[in-house]
């Protein structure tokens, strides 16, 4: 089975940042809420190994899942489209609940930070990815 490696750089109010590193050397940008020690919908997941499927989601078309008896007790966790990550408790943005948004760069978006181009970015994913499962490893590069 294929292996993503996600390396975590940073995680603040404003959002936690990595990026995906793909099999065949393609790089991407990537946010998710910050570290709430794993609460549903306002926190990133735990550093670990994931396996990850194809899904179709009603909200957002073709994506990928991770398997819901590794991210037990929380559930629907994917890879899909958006740009921002902030923490919803302290009033910011975010167009994920716990998902891992993949982008082509950084920047600033509705004065928060953000990654930006997440749909050519995941289509680029998919190119490599197709419906092969994977293993996704997240690792942390900071200490929380």
């Amino acid at each position: 089975m294929e292996k993503v490696k996600l390396f975590r750089a940073e995680t603040s109010r404003q959002g936690t940042f990595g990026i995906f590193s793909l099999p065949n050397g393609l790089i991407l940008h990537t946010a998710e809420p910050p570290w709430k020690n794993n609460r549903s919908n306002v926190s990133c997941l735990p550093e670990g190994e994931y396996t990850v499927n194809r899904y179709i989601s009603h909200k957002f078309g073709h994506v990928y899942r991770l398997s819901d008896t590794q991210t037990s007790p929380r559930s629907a966790i994917l890879i899909h489209t958006g740009n921002l990550a902030g923490d919803i408790e302290d009033g910011l943005i975010s167009h994920t609940h716990g998902c891992i948004l993949p982008a082509m760069r950084m920047g600033v978006y509705k004065n928060q930070k953000a990654v930006l181009a997440s749909r050519v970015a995941l289509n680029k994913f998919i190119d490599v990815m197709g419906d092969n499962s994977f293993i996704l490893t997240i690792e942390n590069l900071f200490k929380l």
